[in-house]
């Protein structure tokens, strides 16, 4: 367990925005401090019910309780005032959050000041290499917040890797008996010579032409939906409620509704298909551990402040695939975040999926590049100590 942290103590606070999104990221990172590095890590979370979902020990109605290493608590809207020696010695906000005032005064009370750090969104964007551990001096307290930036590159603060989860994609990976096996515990059965899709969305993305393709196609695909993705285009599509262990087939395609799963079981299943579409962060970050090909939904926002983003990541991403297979995938990653108006053709189906070799070499090939960075927790770690020895 090398580099454990100087501070034993950690606070991290957050808001559920993107539902799993931002709770998913909170909690691999709560896990990885706690684990791999031995802090006693507090979580403030305003829904707790949300991380139920992902883990099912976790119970929704209670306001105190540890799990898996990490104690979780409710984030009230009045926020309680804490004893000044009940203040860690650090603590991170999630994404920007407000910390309570209260807290916040608490903090400057402290004899040796707190390293508070804010965590940022992930993204590929170059600017982020020059904000990343910007340190923010605070006007009304005596305190300095330190910008943390995720990223791509070594002058970012990585991504969220667990220890050993490349080796155990790898052994995974190395026989489709283990994925049919894995599935088959989830209640799928995989036909022989299925390509199998994962599908994790945002409302808006054209799903309806998407399973049209599927439908229509010259392949035979089996599409996993985790129950409460799409709700409304998928039940337009099939004609029918989109519940958890509901099965569709028309044409080429076989689609069947998944159950939530906790996120190692999702991982897996990630491992398990030729092709993930995935949103947001997290899953967008485990997809690219998956090694395999894969489609990011972006959080949309308004005014389209998100598209930058997301051309940031495709041009890094594709760096090094030819220029008309990039423009290729370009073109189908566009449609698929309504970057252009339109549905996802029969053509431009037929078109990524001729590129599924290439996309196969390329992820695992990216995310090897992406594993010989520093991980998000260690460099968090390496930064914490370096403060405590200010």
């Amino acid at each position: 367990m090398a580099c454990r942290s100087i501070f034993l103590r950690l606070d991290l606070f957050c808001q559920v925005i993107d539902n799993f999104g931002d709770a998913g990221v909170c909690w691999r990172l709560a896990r990885q401090l706690a684990g791999e590095y031995g802090f006693r890590i507090r979580l403030w979370i305003d829904r707790p019910a949300v991380l139920q979902k992902i883990c099912p020990e976790v119970i929704a109605g209670c306001p105190e309780q540890t799990v898996c290493g990490v104690d979780i608590r409710l984030w009230p809207s009045s926020f309680p005032d804490l004893p000044a020696g009940d203040i860690p010695d650090g603590v991170i906000e999630g994404f920007g959050v407000h910390l309570p005032e209260c807290y916040v005064r608490q903090m400057a009370t402290r004899q040796i000041a707190p390293v508070w750090i804010n965590l940022e969104y992930l993204s590929a964007e170059s600017w982020v290499e020059d904000s990343h551990l910007m340190a923010s001096p605070q006007s009304w307290v005596p305190l300095t917040k330190y910008f943390y930036f995720p990223g791509f590159t070594r002058k970012t603060g990585g991504l969220i890797r667990e220890k050993g989860v490349l080796d155990a994609r790898d052994k995974f990976q190395c026989d489709r008996e283990h994925a049919i096996r894995f599935l088959s515990s989830l209640g799928v059965a995989v036909r022989r010579q299925q390509f199998i899709v994962s599908l994790f969305c945002y409302p808006g993305a054209p799903v309806e032409s998407l399973l049209e393709s599927f439908k229509n196609g010259d392949r035979d695909i089996l599409c996993l939906v985790p129950e409460g993705v799409a709700v409304e285009a998928v039940r337009s599509f099939m004609k029918r409620p989109a519940v958890a262990g509901t099965r569709f087939s028309s044409g080429r395609l076989d689609l069947q509704i998944l159950p939530m799963i906790e996120q190692s079981l999702y991982d897996r299943l990630l491992w398990s298909c030729d092709l993930n579409f995935v949103r947001g962060e997290d899953s967008f970050v485990r997809a690219q551990w998956a090694g395999r090909p894969f489609v990011w939904h972006i959080y949309p926002q308004e005014d389209d402040i998100h598209l930058p983003k997301l051309e940031a990541f495709l041009k890094r991403y594709l760096a090094g695939v030819s220029e008309e297979d990039a423009r290729k995938v370009k073109r189908f990653w566009h449609v698929w975040n309504r970057v252009h108006d339109g549905r996802i053709s029969h053509e431009s189906w037929e078109e990524l999926l001729e590129l599924m070799p290439l996309l196969s070499r390329h992820g695992y090939g990216w995310s090897k590049k992406m594993a010989a960075l520093p991980d998000l927790a260690s460099g968090l770690v390496r930064f914490i100590n370096t403060y405590a020895l200010k």
